[in-house]
């Protein structure tokens, strides 16, 4: 645990000038203000920093636009992708009026999630554990205006792709996995080994767990990078640090990257599994000797899952590409049921040995 206090006298001993606040808003997209040293003081980390709240799609009336984000000391760490040495700081955001934490702040919902669990003494922790699946194109072009719609993906390892990709001058030199085979050929078919080790590199300087890193099923640079599970607040920001490292990265060698779903027709597409459980006093509680060694409270908890799927999947699958991708054979959760080892099940049960404490499901 980091107290303002130490993160204040860090910025002072190392002379940061420039501190760069984070927050996501309701839909899941990071938003950023970056305020001189000076504006940044002990109330920055209790009342907050004010911004325009109507200004964020989702929030605030323009009559009651006043919000601020309050800081988290725990969650500071230097942007590697910025010129100017910047201390990034993630900021969780409060009514200024009332002092009330946000209702639409998707940190604040997280941090009541689990304050209602400690509340009914069922357990005191909930690990998660993401494993977002992602694309690496040479190109993405789109547009959809009032007389035209279209969109072009290229890339150099691409099945499709028998010409040149990128620029004129970038030769196509044949090495491609085909529909399918993208899990997990060497080099130099598996052409972005060094752009995921810089990604994966990247994030352990910024303090996420990192594990490792491979190519995906599908063409096209499908790849993922994987992270240790944590508690529910800390797995989330490390997700979204996760996507700007990703993207960012991906920028600097001219490529680009998308978390769509389905960003090709008749191949894989990309998903998040969420490794999820629930602990008290320090124990594993999903552990059991029930159906795939489960308890009756991880029985209980996809039993919750399964019954409010359609609720859920409105706020965390909001877009139709998530539901352009629930098509048989492609390894998607095209079933709304539970499974030890179905991956077409939207609730799997991975092995874990005879060790309790990995005992969990994937959502």
């Amino acid at each position: 645990m980091t107290t303002p206090q130490e993160v204040l006298k860090r910025i002072q001993d190392e002379k940061i000038q420039l501190i760069d606040l984070k927050f996501i808003d309701t839909v899941g997209t990071w938003q950023h203000l970056t305020v001189y040293q000076n504006q940044i003081d002990e109330t920055a980390f209790t009342d907050g920093v004010p911004f325009d709240g109507s200004s964020i799609r989702g929030w605030k009336a323009i009559n009651e636009s006043d919000m601020t984000m309050v800081l988290d000391p725990n969650t500071a760490w230097f942007d590697p992708f910025m010129k100017e040495p910047t201390l990034s700081i993630i900021c969780s955001i409060k009514e200024p009026r009332t002092g009330e934490w946000y209702n639409r702040c998707p940190r604040v919902i997280a941090q009541k999630a689990i304050d209602y669990l400690v509340s009914t003494g069922l357990g005191d922790t909930a690990f998660f554990g993401p494993e977002a699946e992602f694309f690496i194109f040479d190109s993405a072009r789109f547009a959809q205006t009032a007389n035209e719609g279209y969109y072009f993906l290229d890339s150099e390892e691409g099945a499709w792709n028998s010409g040149k990709a990128g620029t004129e001058n970038k030769p196509n030199l044949g090495y491609k996995p085909r529909f399918k085979e993208g899990y997990f050929p060497v080099a130099p078919t598996d052409s972005f080994q060094d752009i995921r080790t810089e990604m994966l590199l990247t994030m352990a300087q910024l303090g996420v767990p990192i594990e490792k890193h491979h190519h995906e099923v599908a063409t096209g640079g499908q790849s993922e990078l994987g992270f240790r599970f944590g508690k529910l607040v800390e797995a989330a920001d490390w997700l979204m640090i996760y996507k700007y490292v990703i993207k960012n990265v991906a920028k600097k060698y001219g490529k680009t990257v998308t978390f769509m779903p389905k960003p090709l027709f008749g191949d894989n597409g990309s998903g998040m599994h969420t490794h999820q459980s629930i602990w008290k006093d320090g124990q594993p509680l999903f552990a059991g000797d029930k159906y795939a060694g489960l308890s009756d409270i991880a029985l209980y908890y996809i039993g919750g899952l399964l019954k409010h799927a359609p609720a859920l999947l409105a706020i965390t699958n909001p877009s139709t590409n998530s539901y352009k991708r629930l098509v048989p054979g492609y390894e998607a959760p095209v079933n709304l049921a539970y499974s030890q080892g179905n991956r077409c099940a939207s609730i799997r049960i991975p092995l874990s040995g005879t060790n309790p404490k990995a005992k969990r499901l994937e959502f």
